[in-house]
């Protein structure tokens, strides 16, 4: 991961999440983080004896139903990982679903998990419990006639949602870079877009604006490039997490009109500690030149820390405007804040 400070890029190592500045065990505060859908799949390989396998599949081992029983394990298991896991968060689980597929040429069972939540914390470790959980059953059941039985190579396969998007394990490469959503963006180039609207995030519209900015900041050379739509009430406690990621640029659109839920230019001050109004009064001034309107938004632009912040209003034309402006602005105000130079 990389935490670069105006005009340098360092490199550094991964930080354990879980241990404060002095080293002590801690639970991560995941208060300022967006709700968002968030998903989780794990997996695990069972292994016996062929003719156990069978046995398996037969329901010929004399106790109850092995699979039923396994599965049932592992999701109540994964419902209580808080429990078994002292520094995981209790969060609510939208479902849980726990598959098994039967090899018996090979004597394998695997055994995969999915674990799906609502909330400001990722599900990876309920995905990972069931697993975990689901293949000790299996031996349980199995130990009468194959007391050697293995369980091998639980893990992550998936997950989705979180500030770092979805992943999904390409190989067996133990080095595989899994995404952490506690680290920090790891480019220079690197970009979020945050889309304020309560309509959008329930699914009740389609947004446009987010991936029109999406485009133009992957047109410019930035990458990566992230998208989260979130309501209106949770646009403070996006742009917080955001900042605190440090990306090169964040864009956020909506919420900066004067009806009651505009909240970004409020949710925005708090992180500026370098105010641009000539930024944000040129986009307000470009839509001025179409629509009258565009007087009346209020969205800010500035630097918080390495971050260039700009809020642009919610509609496709007050977006293209902004746009517009940064256009012809963008590489040179990051130029200039991170290296110095003449202007």
């Amino acid at each position: 991961m990389t935490d670069a400070p105006t005009g340098q890029h360092q490199t550094t190592e991964p930080q354990l999440t879980h241990l404060d500045s002095e080293g002590r065990v801690r639970m991560v505060d995941v208060g300022d983080k967006a709700v968002t859908t968030r998903t989780a799949t794990a997996e695990g390989t069972f292994r016996t004896r062929p003719e156990v396998v069978t046995m398996v599949a037969g329901d010929a081992l004399g106790k109850a139903d092995v699979l039923a029983t396994a599965r049932l394990a592992g999701i109540g298991a994964a419902k209580r990982t808080s429990e078994l896991i002292p520094l995981c968060h209790q969060i609510p689980l939208n479902s849980v679903k726990v598959h098994f597929d039967l090899d018996d040429e090979a004597g394998e069972i695997h055994v995969q998990a999915t674990a799906k939540t609502t909330g400001r914390t990722g599900v990876e470790m309920e995905a990972l419990t069931a697993v975990s959980v689901a293949g000790l059953t299996l031996h349980d059941m199995v130990k009468a006639v194959d007391p050697l039985a293995t369980m091998d190579g639980v893990r992550l396969a998936a997950k989705t949602g979180g500030k770092r998007g979805d992943w999904t394990r390409d190989s067996d490469d133990e080095t595989t870079d899994l995404p952490s959503d506690h680290a920090a963006l790891d480019s220079d180039r690197s970009g979020v877009v945050v889309v304020s609207s309560t309509a959008a995030a329930r699914g009740e519209r389609e947004d446009t604006t987010g991936p029109a900015i999406e485009s133009w900041l992957l047109e410019r050379g930035f990458s990566p490039v992230e998208v989260h739509v979130v309501a209106d009430a949770d646009i403070a406690s996006a742009i917080t997490e955001h900042v605190r990621r440090s990306p090169a640029v964040l864009l956020t659109t909506g919420g900066t009109g004067v009806a009651a839920d505009d909240r970004t230019p409020e949710a925005t001050a708090p992180h500026l500690e370098l105010a641009l109004p000539g930024v944000a009064e040129a986009m307000r001034a470009r839509g001025l030149a179409a629509t009258p309107t565009a007087a009346m938004s209020r969205g800010l632009a500035g630097f918080a820390g390495r971050t260039l912040v700009a809020n642009l209003p919610g509609s496709t034309g007050g977006v293209r405007d902004g746009l517009a402006v940064l256009d012809d602005l963008l590489e040179h105000l990051l130029d200039v804040h991170a290296h110095g130079g003449s202007h």
